[in-house]
């Protein structure tokens, strides 16, 4: 398969960093307070992928809070812990920092679309990145649908004056496979990450990078 890629989206979570020890830690620390089950970390690989609120639901039992009052206070308490502890275990993928810069050197924008919410994004990145130019980070915005909804992937490249099809989306999920899909974007499914190769081929993926440097061999031209 041949692509002209003159720009490059990464998933943040499961893509750039592995931050699945802070968000379980964060969840479980909520759930073992409230009386609730906790859940190994390797389950919350499950459980990540669409934004904190749906992270929650998957780890609730049957016998979640009754009311929606409940839940969004049990919500806020996670957010809470997760804002204070969002870096104690979290590291980037090795490799990770290397490709950025040469991404960069080779002349080529390279943005973040994150389903985390927006005030998240874009110190996590700074803070485990702080030598890389980012064009645009980009989280969860209340009045954006988020991924796999293609809108904001396409807000990014149009920012970026790339179109679609030149747009290399590197992700580790479904959601990411789908919304490279479904924004008309090159699905570059991320094998390092949360999931498993059989999840990123089905929901669409057009590469398996086994790792970072791996997205080199398709963006050798500048933009």
């Amino acid at each position: 398969m041949n692509y002209d890629i003159k720009a490059v989206i990464f998933d943040l979570d499961g893509t750039l960093v592995n931050s699945l020890a802070d968000l379980a830690g964060a969840a479980n620390h909520v759930l073992a307070e409230a009386g609730y089950p906790v859940h190994p970390v390797e389950a919350y690989r499950y459980f990540v992928g669409n934004g904190l609120d749906v992270l929650l639901r998957r780890a609730l039992p049957g016998g979640q809070p009754s009311t929606q009052e409940a839940y969004a206070a049990l919500l806020e308490r996670v957010r809470q812990r997760y804002d204070t502890h969002w870096h104690d275990k979290t590291v980037p993928y090795p490799g990770m920092a290397g490709l950025l810069a040469e991404l960069v050197r080779r002349g080529l924008p390279i943005m973040v679309l994150s389903n985390k919410p927006d005030p998240w994004v874009a110190p996590c990145v700074r803070y485990f990145f702080p030598e890389v130019r980012f064009d645009i980070v980009r989280g969860a915005l209340p009045d954006v649908p988020r991924k796999p909804d293609p809108q904001a992937a396409q807000a990014l490249a149009m920012q970026a004056g790339v179109a679609p099809e030149n747009v290399a989306f590197v992700g580790d999920s479904n959601v990411d496979m789908r919304t490279a899909v479904n924004a008309g974007m090159a699905a570059f499914g991320a094998t390092w990450g949360f999931r498993e190769r059989d999840e990123l081929l089905a929901a669409g993926a057009g590469v398996l990078l086994e790792r970072p440097d791996d997205l080199l061999k398709w963006v050798q031209k500048t933009a």
